[in-house]
Order: structure tokens, then sequence, then C-alpha cells
């Protein structure tokens, strides 16, 4: 059964006075209300819900993280839920939707992000989002339209599915949210008094930034000019004679001048004082926990993005301060070369999948067609999905298609079709936007000058493509990876063992915060939803999605 939940809308009928906090819907499999809606007074919302929820049960809501959040602030979790407005922004572009008129009118739209709470710190999204797709006004309307296109789909299950996984991401975001990473603000502080030094009053730089900037000037002969201007440290590395276009590290390191080191420690030590500094400490730490915003589907891989706190940019220098409370531990899992091994099932590459058997993808890769080299092979399988297919890349690349042919075919078919101006998707049907009016046009040019320049992005259009298909189908394992652990993680809780809850998800890297004495139960969970994960996606592969997982007293420790 859906229950549709609409917060602080007037229905008709209702009595005046104040706006009601929520209506619930009760609705059918097809969407269509199959019981009186339910009138929630405010501040009654939590206690409805608790009361409502059972097995079976999948709330539908305009954005989880909306409606979720103050429910897991009152001590209330659900099972289930179908977001909207993920379903909405999947189902705008999926090759496998339907033309239907819904879809159609979705075409070309995104919808908009939902706003921070209030009472939430001021924070910036680190994505651009597409043109805002129409409001939604009427949720048993639009869920019904949603599962109209999925049962209209020719890839019915495998678009549910998707949704389904979606809509579970957003469940974990928004309790990953409210759990927070358990951090210590005191080592937190004494990380920075190592580094930076004591913390300097507003506007001043810190004692070690202050000595490496009188460092540069010397070293560059110049001393007045700001370090933090990229305008003026460009002209002082030009007038010391370091001839470079930017200040990018990569760049930097070409030259042999004593400058260069001193300019890379600053640039490093005032990227954690900027980002990750006592302001954002202030900002970001509460109760000693560090709570992030998570922004399920924020790009348009369907990996995660953050607003604000750069949950998804912790550097190893300041992963010290996350540390489990006393009694408990952490559990970090990532999935060792997730994409390669996603390449091979999509593929159903029988010799791709037999290299991918050990935990060295790539070791397994080198023996069996590079002589054991492994940078080599690395090289090569990163060419080969990336697109850099020049170079000793492009050298090897012929190497690699004769040994995998069907993985490679997987890739290159990708890189045609976007070269061509059509669209892709991933295995359960999230389809990259089309290319937009300005690329069509530029590809009917005349000119030989405007030939090249549409040439070039073509190109670069068939190296997104190309590598779309497996991060798409990589984000979306991860999610089934998630959503099978959530699952079993509440299922023990249910059954009266605790065992602990996620943490931190960065793209294939997950993190538990769990009680010491089931910390190798969380293990064997972890490595099982791998596999359930793979299953569910792919069915009876021949394919190990390995997992590497370690039990840590500290983020630092994590390999």
């Amino acid at each position: 059964m859906y229950l549709v939940l609409a917060s602080a809308s007037r229905q008709p009928g209702d009595p005046p006075g104040p706006e009601p906090e929520a209506c619930i819907q009760p609705a059918g499999a097809d969407g269509t209300p199959s019981a009186p809606a339910v009138v929630v007074p405010a501040g009654g919302l939590p206690e409805t819900v608790q009361r409502l929820e059972a097995p079976g049960v999948r709330w539908v809501w305009a954005g989880t993280r909306r409606h979720y959040l103050p429910l897991l602030r009152a001590g209330v979790t659900v099972e289930r839920c179908h977001d909207l407005l993920l379903s909405r922004a999947i189902l705008a572009h999926s090759e496998f939707a339907p033309q239907t008129p819904y879809v159609l009118g979705l075409q070309g739209t995104l919808p908009t992000q939902e706003a921070p709470p209030p009472g939430q710190p001021e924070q910036s999204a680190l994505f651009e989002t597409a043109r805002p797709g129409p409001p939604l006004e009427d949720l048993v309307q639009e869920l019904g339209c949603q599962l109209a296109a999925v049962a209209q789909s020719p890839q019915s299950a495998r678009l549910r599915l998707l949704l389904a996984a979606e809509s579970a991401g957003g469940l974990v975001a928004a309790e990953m949210e409210n759990a927070g990473v358990p951090w210590r603000p005191d080592v937190h502080r004494q990380l920075l008094t190592e580094y930076l030094g004591p913390r300097p009053p507003d506007g001043q730089r810190p004692r070690e930034l202050e000595l490496l900037a009188a460092r540069l000037r010397s070293e560059l002969n110049n001393p007045g000019f700001n370090p933090d201007s990229p305008q003026e440290l460009l002209r002082a590395l030009h007038r010391a004679g370091i001839e470079v276009t930017s200040t990018r590290s990569w760049e930097l390191r070409e030259h042999d001048h004593p400058a260069v080191a001193t300019l890379l420690r600053y640039k490093k030590l005032s990227r954690l004082y900027t980002a990750n500094g006592w302001a954002w400490l202030d900002a970001w730490v509460r109760d000693g926990r560090f709570r992030p915003e998570y922004v399920a589907g924020g790009v348009v891989t369907g990996r995660w993005a953050s607003r604000g706190g750069g949950a998804l940019q912790i550097p190893r220098q300041v992963r010290a301060a996350a540390r489990p409370d006393p009694g408990w531990k952490f559990v970090v899992a990532d999935a060792a070369q997730l994409e390669p091994r996603v390449l091979a099932a999509l593929g159903r590459d029988q010799a791709l999948a037999a290299a991918a058997r050990g935990r060295d993808l790539y070791q397994g890769i080198a023996d069996a067609g590079f002589g054991g080299d492994r940078a080599q092979a690395k090289v090569a399988v990163l060419g080969a999905m990336y697109g850099a297919t020049t170079g000793e890349s492009g050298r090897l690349m012929p190497r690699l298609a004769r040994t995998y042919p069907q993985a490679i075919a997987v890739v290159e078919r990708a890189a045609r079709a976007g070269e061509a101006g059509r669209v892709v998707s991933s295995h359960l049907g999230r389809s990259c936007p089309p290319p937009s009016d300005r690329w069509v046009a530029a590809q009917r040019s005349t000119t030989a000058q405007e030939q090249r320049r549409a040439d070039a992005a073509a190109r670069s259009r068939g190296r997104f493509t190309r590598n779309f298909v497996v991060q798409a189908t990589a984000a979306e394992w991860a999610l089934c990876w998630l959503a099978e652990l959530r699952r079993r993680l509440r299922v023990l809780a249910a059954d009266g063992t605790a065992v602990g809850e996620l943490v931190f998800f960065l793209h294939d890297e997950v993190m538990l915060h769990v009680r010491e004495e089931h910390a190798q139960l969380a293990c064997r969970l972890v490595e099982e939803s791998a596999a359930a994960a793979t299953r569910l996606m792919f069915g009876q592969l021949p394919l190990e999605f390995a997992v590497s997982v370690t039990v840590v007293d500290s983020y630092a420790d994590a390999k």
C-alpha cells in the first residue's frame, strides 16, 4: 500500500483555521486513492506515521529529506518510501520510460532541489541543476503517472528497481544526516594546531601559513605580493622565471625552483584552513557529530553530492578526528575497483569476470594479457572507461580489446552514440541528458574551423557517454548495496540485535558505527549485502564484486 504524505496543504472541505501539518492519502498499486484522506493536526505527524507504519507500506512524498528528517528527529523511522522528486528526475530522461504525455512534459527538466530546513547553516550546492520542472501540486496524481510510466515500460522490472533503489538512497541519506559521523572537536583542534599553529583572529592567517607566505615572498624576490590572489601569484611566478599558465599543482611540479615546494605546501595548508579549519568545525560539528547534508542523485550519473560541509571531500589531515564512541567501532568498507567490475558485468565478459575473481582485478588483467605488468593493465582499463585513447592508453587499447571484446564493446558503443548525439543509459535505465541545442547546432557547421570545433565537441561528448554507462551503473550497484545493508540492519534490530547504523557514504565506500561486540557481524553484513546487490542487479553472474572491510578506531586508520 502507498501512503501519500503532503505537508501543510489545505484540502477541499477542510474546516477553517490553522493549516494542518499534513494530509495522508492511502493509494492503491495504480496510484489512485483507495481510502479517504487522513488530516493530521499540527504536531501529530510522528505519532500518526508510527501508527500507520507496517510491513508492505511505502510512504510517498515530494522530497525525502524534507519529510523524513523531522520524523527521524522525533524518533520515528520508516522501512520504505517512494520519492516523487527523485523518481521524476529519472523518468524525465530515461530511455526506458514510455513517451507518455507525462514523460514528454518532463523532458529537459529536473525538479527543484529541496531547500535546507529552518535552522540549518547557510549551504551552497556543489553541482549545477537543469531547468526546474513544474511543481508537484497533486501528489496522488503524480504517483499515478509515475507508476503508469513504469508499468508501460518495456524494461519495467529494471526501471522499478532503479526508482526503489533511488528512493532507498534518499532514506539512507536522511538517516546518515540525522545520525552524523562521530567527531572529536578536541582532536580536530589539536590537528589544526599541529598543522597551522594556534587559531588566528578573524581575517588573519594562521602562524604556519604566514611563515610560508613570508618564505614564498623571499624565494620569489617579491616582498609585497599576496599569495592568496591567483592573479598576483601568477605575476610573481612569471617574474621569477617560472612560466606557468595556472597555479595547478601538476603544472607547478614541472618546474625546478625552490619556491615551488614552498608554494605547494602553502596551497595544501591553505585548503585545510579554508575548507576544514576552525570555522568549519564551528559550523558543522554539533554535539560530537558531523552532520552534512547529502544530496541523493545530485549529479547526472546518479552519484551523490553534498550541500556544505564538504562531506565528499574529507581530507586525510583531519580524518583522525572521526572516532567512534567508547565501546563502539567504525566498520569501513569499499568496493574494490568497482567500475571495471561493473564493465565486466555490463558486457557479460567471461574473460574479464575471470580476471576479476581475485581481490586485485588489475593484476588479474595483467597476468592474462599484459605480461604481469599491473601498471600497464590499469592504464589500459582506465583509458577504455574514460576515453584516454591516445598515448600509452591508445597503444594498449588494441590488446585490451582483443582480450576482453565484449566489455570493450560496451564503452565503444556508448562513445559512438555520444559522438552522434544519441542518449545512453545505465543498466537499470538512468539515461544521460540529451545534447544541448547549441551542441546540435554546432554539428551543422560548414566552415573548416567550425567543423574542427564541432568534431572536438563530439569527441568530448563521446568520452562523457563512454564513462556514463559505467559510472551510472556503478552508482546503481552502490545504491542496492546501501539499501540491502540498511534492510539487514533493520531486520536484526527488530529481532533485538542492535548492530549499529550507517553514518557515511562516498561513491563506493561506506562507514558504519557499530557496537564493538558486533563488529565482525557488521563486516559479514557488508560482504553479504554486496553479493546480494550483485545478484539483484545482474542475476546469476560468475563475477565477484570484491569488498574490502576494516574495523578501526579512527577513520584515518581505514585502508
